[in-house]
């Protein structure tokens, strides 16, 4: 399983709101650090100091303190990255105006 990591805020407290974890207490880290891996429908995570993970590396992270069903978490944690964002080809083109004539208008 790959690990992934976020560092913003928003994010981990979103992730918290939705999972309803009142085991975690944001305020005993200086810098949080949410780490999870997505592994057949189960997110897995842990919550590390910034510096700590720095110091080590994300690559050596093998384990877990938590896990939640996938439903329950954002989306943003279980997308895949979509490179086709604009899916309305529609507003591809350029936009026509009808010519109006305001000479007349004194």
């Amino acid at each position: 399983m790959q690990f992934k990591q976020v560092t913003e805020i928003k994010k981990i407290k979103e992730f918290l709101d939705l999972v309803e974890n009142h085991k975690i207490e944001l305020r005993h880290f200086k810098s949080p650090v949410l780490v999870w891996g997505v592994n057949e429908g189960t997110v897995y995570y842990s919550f590390w100091e910034e510096d700590l993970l720095t110091r080590f590396g994300l690559e050596n992270v093998d384990g877990w303190d938590y896990e939640e069903d996938q439903l329950f978490c954002p989306d943003w944690m279980t997308e895949e990255p979509d490179d086709d964002d604009d899916l309305d080809d529609d507003d591809d083109g350029p936009i026509c105006l009808p010519k109006i004539d305001f000479s007349d208008l004194k």
